[in-house]
């Protein structure tokens, strides 16, 4: 017998509502099962979608499952955004004023609520080497100037990404995003600086995402895994803004605040949420 749930879709990551990256919030998900959830995943078809449920840990305020309509993720940075947004709407209130813990897979993320946005607190990030092996197919495959590469490297952070920071921003934009796709590619990331004085000062691009889309609209797993690189290399070291989703119509805002707090190595990854639908379904 189907239940009654309710139901919430949010935009997340911009300023414009339907100019982000929707994801759709099941709350009160108790009582189903991987295969119902994976399901319903499916039927969204969007890029992902939640399932929020208690907390097993003593010091988070709820629990949340993500899933592509192919896939469950351990983490992911816009349905992290967007199922707080989504719980508090629904009247959730944290232990802890100004500050929400999520339990997911890789652990209890911090979102914290006392910003200009809400920003969770980027989960560590393994940076490794993308061997001459990996990085070279893509390289062709993607037709990337070799001249225009300024690094490139295996990062993880629940999610594996394989990115290459280039040149600039234009080389970002001017990637053709059908030439790869999941699951013969496995996610990459690009990043490139924009000019001085530009309104963002990075473009980032995420394709062959596992939702099947040409490229994911705006990535907080990504932006959070390449805040951790760039760190690592002495860059991002103050607050800045990141663009995404340019390319498939999205205006995609990312705000990334490095060593926040005063606490080395803490990065936030922020952005405007929007409900958009608030309701019920049956499953």
């Amino acid at each position: 017998m189907a239940i009654t749930r309710r139901f919430i879709q949010c935009d997340v990551f911009t300023a414009q509502p339907t100019r982000g990256n929707a994801l759709a919030v099941v709350l009160d998900a108790e009582g189903l099962d991987d295969q119902q959830m994976q399901s319903f995943a499916a039927w969204t078809n969007l890029a992902e979608t939640t399932f929020v449920l208690a907390p097993e840990h003593e010091s988070a305020d709820y629990k949340v499952r993500i899933f592509t309509p192919s896939r469950e993720m351990p983490f992911a940075g816009h349905p992290t955004l967007g199922s707080c947004a989504a719980w508090l709407h629904a009247g959730g209130i944290a232990r802890q004023d100004g500050v929400v813990r999520q339990e997911c897979a890789v652990g209890i993320v911090e979102i914290d609520q006392r910003g200009p946005a809400p920003a969770f607190v980027a989960p560590p990030t393994r940076i490794a080497e993308l061997t001459p092996q990996r990085a070279q197919p893509l390289i062709d495959r993607l037709e990337l100037k070799p001249q225009r590469i300024v690094a490139s490297a295996l990062l993880n952070n629940g999610p594996e990404w394989q990115v290459f920071e280039l040149a600039g921003a234009d080389d970002v934009l001017a990637v053709d995003s059908s030439r790869v796709k999941w699951p013969d590619y496995k996610p990459i990331g690009l990043i490139g600086a924009h000019a001085n004085h530009a309104e963002c000062e990075y473009e980032a691009r995420m394709l062959a995402p596992s939702s099947g889309m040409s490229e994911d609209p705006i990535t907080g797993s990504l932006n959070s895994a390449l805040a951790h690189w760039m760190i690592s290399r002495g860059r991002f070291n103050q607050p800045l803004v990141v663009a995404q989703g340019t390319c498939i119509g999205r205006t995609g805002r990312v705000y990334v605040t490095p060593q926040a707090s005063g606490e080395p190595g803490r990065v936030l990854i922020g952005g405007q949420t929007h409900i958009l639908i608030d309701g019920t379904v049956s499953l």
